[in-house]
């Protein structure tokens, strides 16, 4: 193994390089962080779970040995939703588990209120821990008279009376910058890696692909992480024919490719950075990771019928029902990582601390 030569340290964190290899999550042996239970500390935890992904927040509860918080949650014949929490909040220090993820504006309204109700039941701290940030593709004006929908909703959330935000892999990472108070930008591409790696023997001639230029950073951090070379699909004028088409920079031919991105919603940039792919010669076992598989309508579908696509692989921060049905669909938690994240935000420690900026590569 080699010590990877190009990490950024603006990038964000790098996860501990436990025995398992360097994409471990979480606390390492010898780095424990205390127990809630055996803490000195006076200020309760209370979590919360938001009807956007119970799995995700039970996960997080269960390996910080907690409880979600007791609560009630109805809707009227109107549409509109009734929370109210069923124990004491006064004076804990509250995180509210809730993606945005389809239906976005309910879940989004929900988180809102939620924030609401924990504020006006005297927390002394919350924390709306976002796995999934929508609107995070409107985050500038590509045309006039257009919102900027991302700044919007940091606003609401701010106004809503949170105290501090954790997210994960943001579409745009300029969005840390639309909120006036601490943002912990979480990212799961070691999560990913080691998935990828463990299925993947060291002789295995894989390149990772960024699907269009603006994951290009992605890429060469999951390119480094793995020790393989990286490609990247971008978008050019077709000549005198006029229009846009795609090209490839990189080499692919006879490689298993990894398309990498944050999100996968329609699945059209992916699919499109398929057919450039197997163009150049690459083997057609084509694996797709992501983040968020958000998976808007028949995208997975589309997505998984194709011969040339082994896998794809998301993580668990937007719920995975087709998981069971769908062979093709791999699922990996970052459960650990939301967990020990909120672990050091609650004792006040360096949640950066928990991943040292340099990693070992996987390969070679």
């Amino acid at each position: 193994m080699q010590a990877l030569e190009d990490y950024d340290e603006g990038e964000g964190p790098v996860p501990s390089t436990a025995a398992e290899g360097p994409w471990e999550t979480g606390l390492t042996p010898a780095d424990p962080a205390p127990s809630v239970s055996s803490a000195g500390v006076n200020t309760p935890i209370r979590l919360f779970a938001g009807s956007g992904n119970e799995p995700l927040a039970q996960a997080v509860a269960s390996r910080l040995d907690l409880t979600l918080a007791d609560m009630h949650r109805r809707q009227f014949a109107d549409g509109e939703i009734h929370l109210r929490c069923d124990e004491t909040v006064r004076g804990t220090d509250a995180y509210i588990i809730q993606p945005t993820c389809p239906p976005v504006n309910d879940h989004l309204v929900e988180l809102l209120i939620w924030i609401d109700a924990v504020r006006r039941a005297s927390a002394q701290r919350v924390t709306a821990v976002i796995p999934y940030y929508a609107y995070a593709r409107q985050e500038k004006k590509d045309l006039p008279r257009e919102p900027i929908s991302a700044k919007l909703i940091a606003n609401l959330l701010e106004r809503a009376g949170a105290d501090r935000i954790m997210v994960m892999d943001l579409h745009a990472d300029a969005i840390q910058g639309f909120f006036g108070l601490p943002v912990d930008h979480l990212t799961a591409i070691h999560v990913l890696a080691r998935h990828i790696a463990e299925r993947n023997p060291p002789s295995t001639d894989i390149v990772v692909v960024s699907p269009d230029e603006g994951r290009v950073k992605m890429a060469r951090r999951l390119a480094s992480l793995l020790g393989t070379r990286l490609a990247v699909v971008y978008t050019g004028n077709a000549g005198e024919a006029g229009g846009r088409r795609s090209y490839l920079a990189g080499e692919v031919k006879d490689a298993s490719p990894v398309i990498i991105e944050d999100m996968v919603t329609t699945g059209r940039s992916v699919l499109e950075a398929c057919d450039v792919l197997i163009e150049h010669g690459c083997r057609p076992q084509i694996r797709i990771a992501a983040t968020h598989g958000v998976f808007a309508g028949e995208a997975l579908r589309h997505i998984a019928e194709r011969t040339d696509v082994a896998e794809i692989l998301v993580t668990d921060t937007v719920p995975q029902p087709a998981a069971q049905e769908q062979p093709k669909l791999s699922v990996v938690s970052v459960a650990d990582l939301f967990s020990a994240s909120i672990l050091r935000a609650h004792y006040n420690q360096s949640i950066s601390s928990l991943f040292p900026p340099a990693a070992l590569s996987a390969r070679g």
